[in-house]
Formats: C-alpha cells, structure tokens, sequence
C-alpha cells in the first residue's frame, strides 16, 4: 500500500459516515416529497400558474396539454413571478441597476449635447442672411444641418433606456415620440421590409406595375380578421369581401393617401397577351403614425371611394393572378379629384397604374399582395357578383419549335438497318418506330 493510500484511508471512512447521516433510500423522504406533489397537483391553478411566462415546474404539462409552452428557462420565470408586483426600475438585480446608472449619465451627456446645439440653431436665427457666408441659402442648409442633429441626438438618448425599450415591446409604445417610430421602423426592416422586396422582385412587381417601387411603410393585410402573408394564395369565398389593412408609418404627421388593388394577369385572348384591371380604388383617406387601421369596406364616401371593391377571381385553367395593393402619398394639403377617377377608371379594364400616378401627382410608399386560383367556390362568387366567364375554361397552345428536325448521328445512325435489328432493343432512336414504349416486341 502507498503513502498516499494510507493518509487517504481514514479521510475517506470519515466522508461515509457523515454522508450515511442522510439517509437518501429510506422511505420518509419519498413519502413526503410524494406528499409535497400531490398537493401542489390538487390545488387550483391560479392565473399566474397557467401564463407561459411564470408557470411553474409542476403545471408544465397541464399548460402543454392546453396547447402552450412555457416560455424561457424555469429560473427565468421564477424570477418573474416573484418580481411582477415590483416596478421595472425598481429590479432588485446589481447588474441591473449598474447599468441603468451609466445609461443615465451617458443620457445626461446626450442632454448636454442637444441643449448646446439648440443654442447654436438660436444664435443661427438671430443671426442676419447678410452677415452669414453665402447669404440665405447657407444659413437655411446650416439650420436644416443642425435639426437633423438635434433630432438624432434625441434618438440617442433614449435608444438603450429600459423603460423605454419594455414599453415598446409591450406595445405600449407612443407613436407620435420620434424615439418609438424609430424602434418600430428598425424592426420592420429587419424581417418584413425584406420579405416585401424579395416578394416585389420574385412576382416581378417592377417592372411589370410600376418602374420603381420602394416600400417605406408597413402594410399588413387582413381578410376575415386572419393575417395573410405577402404573396399568399388566398380562397375565392375568403376575399369575396373588402380586406382590412393595418399601415404603420414612420414619419410624423398626417398625410392623405391613394389605396388602389390592381390585378396585373387578366388574361386578354384575343391579342394573347395580359392585361390590368382594377379591382378597388379609393383617395382622400387619412393616415398618421398612430391611426394604422384602413378597413376598405367602411370607406364609402362619395369624396373618397372612387371603384367599389371587386372579387378576386382567376378563371379556370388560368395561373394565378397577383393582386396588389399599392398605397400612394398625395401631395401634402392637395387632394385627389375623385369625380375625376371614377369617370377614367369606373370601367376597370386596362388599367394602368403608372399613367394614374403621373396624371394626379402620386408617390407609391405601401405595398403588399396576395393571389386568386381558380378553385371550387370561385364559379359561386362570380355568379353572385355578375362576373361572367365562370364557364370559359383556358387551354395552354402547343407552340411548336421552328427548328429543323434533327437527323440521326452517330452510333444510332449507322445501325438502322435490317441487320443490327438485334441491337434496336439499346436505342430509342430508331427510324421509324421507338421502342422507349416498348413498341418493339423481342422475337
């Protein structure tokens, strides 16, 4: 036996015996943590037991059962659970407050910053156009240079405040505060103002509707109070009805905006080609940072609504027509002639939304879009809304090649005759008849 294995023997029987003190097979323990489980699963869950966000570990199966998940760790909402009657500024967590007290100085220092530059712009305006370099036009330049500043400073101070940022995930955030519109833009860009664009250029939205088209609005579209994704193919009976629309802009202020629905596949047979037609046309509708909802069946104003909503349909054997909504910006305090729109476009077909916008003055800023197939209620929607055509069905036309047949080459071509007949089997080009389908019986 070693050295080390002797001094480490009494060591080691001391560590049984104070280990045998707890007893972990006796039967009480067990007894009593069975006894612990089966009260906590008889008592009544209360609100906060069934919230995904502070359940606890032994109502977990009964919230999955029910078609949530918890959400986060359990130590996570543990601490939540018992930190909710306390206010968020307020956290008893050291890391926390730490952070907080250099956020505020840092927020202290951008306060600074902006009162120094509203100094500036002061002394700018009290200045004469005279004594300035360049006279009115540079001083105007300087003080637009300065607001901007102003405005990102402001931006700034408040970007990394807590409060800030929980109130905006809990959609408490105010929309009129510049801080807010801008958190609320920096998340659209991060996934929904991309899925828009890659939709604008896979459904070649440019150049086929417009020459150019860059979203700068969030637009989301509801049909039946279901959300449809951009691009989805949406039911005939579904979009019989005016869909809702919710748009979100980024900038301050209230603007009057042009909504119009154009199908850009409305297939024209007799010059075999495509045409547009428009499915819904409306003006004059007012729209701000904080008044998002646009329900299109509500507008019936004779100053607004130019063509009332129509269903969209694609006729059999057709593909898919893709139906956009295109918002535009009027002029700021101008408003759209709508006696105006209705004599041009009451007709609906051939309509062009690029002539329309240069004949009013329109800047297209929300884009969104879905599309109509033919499907089994789509014959009972044009029926019910004097659509004709539901009994045409579209065939495909064989475009044949213009090129010359091909002669046979090769291998092939120098075994056609009577004496490789052993070797038709390998090919399936011969002269005459093929055996691809098995033509050619074996003798």
């Amino acid at each position: 036996m070693s050295r080390c294995q002797a001094v480490a023997r009494p060591l080691a029987r001391q560590l049984r015996q104070s280990c045998a003190v707890r007893p972990f097979t006796t039967a009480a323990p067990r007894a009593a943590e069975a006894q612990e489980q089966a009260a906590a699963a008889s008592r009544e869950p209360s609100a906060l037991d069934l919230d995904p966000t502070t359940v606890l570990p032994e109502f977990e199966a009964q919230l999955i059962k029910a078609g949530k998940m918890p959400i986060g760790s359990r130590r996570r909402r543990m601490a939540m659970r018992t930190t909710q009657n306390i206010p968020f500024e307020q956290l008893p967590y050291q890391a926390f407050q730490e952070a907080r007290k250099i956020l505020a100085a840092d927020r202290e220092d951008k306060l600074a910053k902006i009162k120094a530059e509203l100094d500036k712009i002061a002394k700018l305006e009290a200045k004469d156009a005279a004594d300035v370099k360049g006279g009115q036009k540079i001083k105007d330049v300087k003080l637009a240079s300065l607001r901007r500043e102003v405005e990102r400073l402001k931006l700034l101070a408040d970007a990394n405040d807590p409060l800030v940022k929980k109130r905006f995930e809990d959609g408490l955030g105010d929309m009129n505060k510049p801080i807010y519109r801008a958190l609320a833009e920096k998340k659209w860009r991060s996934y929904d103002y991309r899925l828009i664009t890659q939709r604008i250029k896979q459904f070649n939205i440019v150049p086929d509707v417009l020459p150019k088209l860059e979203p700068t609005a969030d637009v989301q579209l509801y049909f039946r109070q279901s959300k449809i994704a951009p691009g989805d193919i949406v039911n005939s009976q579904v979009s019989e009805n005016a869909p809702r629309l919710r748009v979100q802009v980024f900038n301050k202020g209230e603007r009057l905006v042009t909504v119009v629905v154009v199908d850009s596949d409305v297939p024209d047979i007799e010059g075999d080609s495509f045409t547009k037609r428009c499915h819904y046309l409306a003006a004059n509708i007012p729209l701000s940072p904080t008044d998002t909802s646009l329900p299109l069946g509500k507008i019936v104003a004779e100053d607004q609504l130019a063509v009332p909503w129509m269903p969209a349909f694609s006729q059999k054997g057709a593909p898919y027509h893709r139906l956009g909504i295109y918002l535009l910006e009027q002029r700021a305090g101008d408003k759209v002639d709508v006696a105006a729109l209705k004599e041009l476009y009451a007709a609906r077909d051939g309509f062009s939304l690029k002539s329309m916008r240069d004949k009013f003055g329109l800047a297209p800023f929300g884009f969104s879009l879905f599309r109509s197939v033919w499907d089994e209620n789509t014959a009972a929607v044009m029926a019910r809304h004097g659509i004709p055509g539901a009994d045409v069905e579209l065939r495909p036309t064989r475009v044949h090649s213009l090129k010359p047949p091909v002669k046979p080459r090769g291998w092939e071509a120098k075994r056609q005759g009577p004496k490789y007949r052993h070797l038709w089997k390998y090919t399936k080009r011969i002269k005459g008849i093929s055996n691809a389908k098995g033509w050619i019986k074996r003798r």
